[in-house]
């Protein structure tokens, strides 16, 4: 992660209309820019979360989602899931399954988010540069939490989002 990497700017579609550095993207102008999510799940239906580490420059020590990161500029979404995997907790060999795309703005950005679940067993090998922790979680246990500044708020908002559907119960 570097504040010269280069991002791709979208419209409320995903298409591409521009491009932009990190600096710029996080800067509180918030062009819109795509990033993916992956959910990954064990056979218990328990949830992968990792903890970010205190040196992010958004939600630094707070729990969020399996795998999130930041579509690279001429780089294509599904690629990006797959390197953002890899780099993150050294996951290679899954196979991910659409969930959404919605629109997330907080303070300081605004993204286009491509969400994804996938379910692993494997080993995870995270990056500790950018993660401190990984653990997985019920969704009883998340969503008794929610709402407490344990989670970020784009991890809250998709996981009552989707909760429903995955766990039939609602928010």
């Amino acid at each position: 992660m570097t504040v010269d990497e280069i991002f791709p700017l979208v419209n409320e579609q995903g298409e591409v209309i521009g491009s932009a550095s990190r600096r710029e993207c996080h800067s509180g102008s918030k062009p819109l820019h795509p990033v993916v999510h992956l959910h990954v799940f064990n056979r218990n239906g328990e949830w992968l979360l990792q903890k970010r580490s205190p040196r992010k420059d958004i939600q630094p020590s707070k729990w969020d989602t399996s795998v999130g990161g930041h579509v690279d500029f001429g780089e294509e979404v599904a690629t990006a899931l797959q390197r953002e995997a890899r780099e993150e907790l050294g996951i290679a060999d899954f196979v991910p399954e659409f969930l959404r795309s919605y629109i997330f703005e907080s303070d300081v950005e605004k993204e286009f988010v491509y969400s994804y679940k996938t379910l692993y067993e494997g080993a995870i090998v995270f990056d500790t540069e950018e993660i401190d922790a990984v653990r997985f979680w019920s969704p009883d246990e998340i969503r008794s939490l929610v709402g407490k500044g344990v989670f970020t708020p784009n991890f809250e908002d998709e996981f009552l989002a989707i909760s429903e559907i995955l766990y039939n119960f609602a928010p």
